[in-house]
Parts: C-alpha cells; structure tokens; sequence
C-alpha cells in the first residue's frame, strides 16, 4: 500500500520503519528536518507526503499537532484521495477526534483513531497493539499494515472510541505505578531489601504487566525515557478534561496529577514517567538506594 506516515518521533519511526521492511510505499514527513526513516521517501510538507496515498497515518504529540498535520498551512487534508484513510495514533482527547474525523470525513476520506499501547520496545519489534476506534470494513482494510507494526488490534467502537479507551488503559498505567512506587519509598524508609520484595511482589496478586515491565528499569535507576513524564503528563490532562467533560470524579488521578507536577518542576519532563520515584523519594527523606 501506498502510505503517507506524519511524525517520526519514539514512536513513529520505528513504526514507520515497520511498514516498510512489510514491503509498503511509504513516504514520510517529520516536524524537525533530520530525522530519516531507511527505504522511505522523504516529504517536504504533510501535504506532499499525503498526495496520493492510501492511508496516512499520524503518530504526533498532542491535539494542536494533530490539527496543524492534519488542517494547517500545507496539511495533509489538501490533498486527500477521497478513497484515502486518515489513522491517527496520537493520544488526543476523544471529542476533539470526533470532530478531526468529520471534517475528513467531509472531504470524502475515512478517519480512524488507532492509539497504541506497548511503548518504545513495542514500536521497535512490531509487538504494539492497536486500541481502535472504526467503521468495521475500515478497521477490516487496515489489517495488513496492524499485522506489520503490531501484534494486535482490537476495535472497540466507532471513532472516538479507541482513545476512550486507551486513556482508561493510560490511567491504570499511572495509578498502578504510582501505587508500586509508593509501596518502593514506604518500604525503603523501613529498611526492607527490595530484592525479596520484588520476589514476593513477583509472586503475588499484586503483581501487574506494569510492575513486570518498570522494575528492571527503577531498580537500576535508569529513567531513561521509553515514555517521556511530559507525554503521560499530557495524557493524565486529557483523562482529567475528558472525566470532567463526561461527569467522572477521578480522586486517584488528581493526586497522581500533583506528584507530576512536582516532578516535572524537578527538572524530570525529559525522563521516563517512571522518575517520579525520585520525587516521592525525595518528599520522604529515601536515599536513592
């Protein structure tokens, strides 16, 4: 397939670069100049990477980048096929995708939100899974290239429906993290060896895919980004905006929120979301050991 892909950021490079060792026609267009993706074509504006194309996907870091790609001065949306597919695999907030959507829609083309779960290993391996939002027969065209960036898809509903979700997945992600880190700080005030805890924790009914998958990397102290603190950040403001927007308290998220806030003021925005251990450490008297 012919493919336009916007935004080659943690993310999306590597999702890119997927779809061509899939054997796609892909054509690609970053934000900042440099960035390049093996066997794809470069484009000098989303326009130029959409003519043309079959489907155009987006992997950009919030909604105002969505609606620039997408609707700008040289966007993507100028030249759609009207056979073409727009698939955005940014986390945006899901009424301000109903509206992307049928203003594409508008122009004869198809709008599909496809956020992912799976971080940065994930997009680098093909093992990501699409949490989607489509009309069935789009969702049924789209297959091939989920089968080459990923090792899932699950349609959840009509458009909107995909983020709806993904922000729900998001919120557990940092409520059962926050949760692993509080437990971590509590524990090391009181002098337990965090080797058997993570032994019993492994062990245990508290043990989560989350835990499993952030432990390694807390008990080396790398905070290296695979999901930046400043995109999860953004994302927590997008679950809050859309509780509030459907009448949802959310208690547990708006404490999280705060640990972020004093983290990010830290100087932590740039880490993975995971170095907001460091803050609470640093709240309680904890050494970083």
């Amino acid at each position: 397939m012919r493919i336009a892909f916007l935004g080659l950021g943690i993310m999306g490079k590597p999702m890119a670069q997927n779809l061509v060792k899939a054997g796609h026609e892909v054509r690609v267009w970053n934000r900042s100049s440099g960035k390049i993706v093996g066997g794809a074509h470069g484009a000098a504006t989303p326009a130029d990477a959409a003519k043309d194309a079959e489907v155009v996907w987006l992997c950009v870091s919030d909604t105002k980048a969505v609606e620039e790609v997408l609707f700008g001065n040289h966007g993507a949306a100028q030249s759609l096929r009207k056979d073409a597919i727009v698939v955005d695999s940014s986390t945006i907030l899901p009424s301000a995708s109903v509206k992307f959507a049928e203003r594409v829609r508008a122009k004869g083309a198809d709008f599909v939100d496809a956020p992912v779960t799976g971080s940065k290993t994930g997009a680098e391996s093909g093992q990501l899974i699409f949490i989607v939002g489509a009309k069935q027969e789009t969702f049924d065209r789209l297959q091939p290239l989920f089968a080459a960036m990923g090792k899932s898809a699950v349609r959840v509903g009509e458009n909107g429906k995909g983020l709806a979700a993904k922000l729900s997945m998001n919120l557990m992600i940092a409520l059962t993290f926050e949760g692993f880190a509080e437990a971590l700080v509590l524990a090391k005030k009181q002098g337990v060896d965090l080797e058997p805890l993570m032994s019993l924790i492994s062990q245990s009914m508290v043990r989560s895919g989350v835990v499993d998958y952030k432990a390694p990397f807390v008990l080396s102290r790398d905070f290296t980004a695979n999901f930046p603190m400043r995109l999860m950040h953004k994302d927590i403001h997008l679950m809050l905006e859309a509780a509030r927007q459907n009448g949802v308290k959310l208690p547990g998220l708006e404490t999280v929120d705060r640990v972020y806030e004093t983290s990010r003021h830290e100087g932590n925005s740039e880490l993975d979301y995971a170095a907001t251990l460091t803050t609470l450490e640093k709240a309680s008297g904890v050494s970083e050991r």
